[in-house]
């Protein structure tokens, strides 16, 4: 099986970090596919993964690549917080797992990591958990898609008041406001679905020559082992599919917090348009019983407002010198973690938001009225319902 199939990986002990302070993705599957255990695992599948390539092209002899896969394939087997402290000496957690690895595949050990640095497999490490991480924000997304152009069918000619700096404007439809969260939503999932998600190999200074005249082989055969895409070169200091991920991940929280925050407004007592779905539980206040708070609406935001910051010390991280970063390679790790899994969180959360959104169409009726006082005018949405049209038909395309 190609190690980026492996599906997220879920520690039987309660995490170091269990999102007490980021509820918007804890306990989500996102959470749970970029926790400590994720890491570790997608770590030792590159290692498998390498050594059933080195394998398969004769490197090193294919009992080895059994053995280091049997070894690798408990992650169980491995503590996390004792190598995270070990890597303190060396930087990077890469060091004590090959020497632990080793260690677990008795005579294999010797073959373990052949020709291999440490970023190669912390960067692939990091790629499989990517990619493993946005086939779940992906389904989510597909989710709330689904609702989305479920809304805006639904209410393609429901009448209600444009609002432009917070106030009422012109007449408009909930479809076409739907339509336009549907359209953004749509742009952002086709970025990340498209995104190369690339196997790191290049070696101690990124120019393959541990692996002779095979070295384009190898890497060929790791990317097909991994299930990852093949780079034309070594990125070790060229940091583009990094910078990429987080900047498709910013995107992506950001069109699902542009949901988030018209719900928000759309949902205060003196509009009341719409409401998050009820439920046990939803939108309680610890003082105010009566209270029905947007609490879902407030996590997707959360995320919005965090993703660009982390992926803005990504994105800074681009600056590496030479051949091998030096602390700029260490700061994206978190970053880029936090990107996956809040994005991943604001996803989930999305949908559920959007799957059971409650619309008042009399009140945007009522409010479209008072308008109407003023506009002396009948409400004139034929063009709003159009948008609609143009947005359910790119929708229908991107399901083709």
């Amino acid at each position: 099986m190609a190690s980026e199939e492996r599906g997220p990986a879920r520690p039987d002990a309660a995490p170091l970090d269990a999102g007490l302070l980021s509820p918007v993705r804890a306990g989500t599957e996102a959470e749970a596919a970029t926790g400590d255990a994720a890491y570790l695992a997608a770590m030792l599948d590159a290692e498998a993964a390498l050594a059933r390539a080195q394998a398969r092209l004769g490197i090193i002899p294919a009992d080895a690549a059994a053995a280091i896969g049997a070894a690798a394939a408990d992650a169980g087997r491995f503590d996390a917080a004792d190598l995270a402290r070990r890597a303190r000496g060396s930087g990077n957690p890469v060091v004590p797992l090959v020497a632990d690895l080793r260690a677990l595949a008795g005579p294999a050990g010797r073959h373990v990591h052949r020709g291999a640095t440490s970023q190669d497999i912390a960067d692939t490490g990091a790629m499989l958990v990517a990619a493993r991480t946005r086939r779940v924000v992906l389904a989510h997304l597909d989710r709330a898609l689904d609702a989305l152009a479920g809304l805006a069918a639904r209410y393609r000619d429901t009448p209600m008041p444009a609002r432009t700096l917070g106030r009422q404007a012109l007449p408009t439809t909930f479809g076409a406001k739907a339509a336009n969260w549907l359209l953004g939503c749509l742009e952002a999932r086709g970025r990340l679905a498209a995104l190369p998600l690339p196997v790191q190999l290049g070696g101690p200074a990124g120019t393959l020559d541990a692996f002779g005249d095979r070295a384009f082989d190898l890497v060929a055969a790791f990317a097909e082992e991994t299930g990852l895409d093949r780079p034309v070169l070594p990125w070790h200091t060229r940091r583009t599919p990094v910078a990429e991920l987080a900047s498709a991940l910013a995107l992506t929280a950001g069109a699902l917090g542009k949901i988030a925050t018209d719900v928000w407004l759309l949902s205060q007592s003196e509009v009341g348009e719409v409401a998050e779905p009820a439920g046990e539980g939803r939108g309680g206040s610890s003082s105010m019983p009566h209270k029905r708070n947007p609490a879902m609406s407030a996590l997707i935001r959360s995320a919005a407002l965090q993703v660009p910051a982390q992926a803005q010390v990504v994105l800074a991280a681009q600056a590496a010198p030479h051949e091998r970063p030096a602390g700029e390679w260490h700061a994206e790790w978190q970053p880029l973690r936090e990107s996956l899994r809040l994005t991943g969180g604001a996803a989930e959360t999305a949908a559920e938001l959007l799957g059971g959104l409650e619309v008042s169409p009399a009140l945007m009726r009522a409010d479209l009225d008072d308008l109407l006082d003023v506009l002396g005018d009948d409400p004139g949405t034929g063009a709003a319902a159009a948008l609609v049209d143009r947005a359910l038909d790119a929708y229908r395309r991107s399901r083709a």
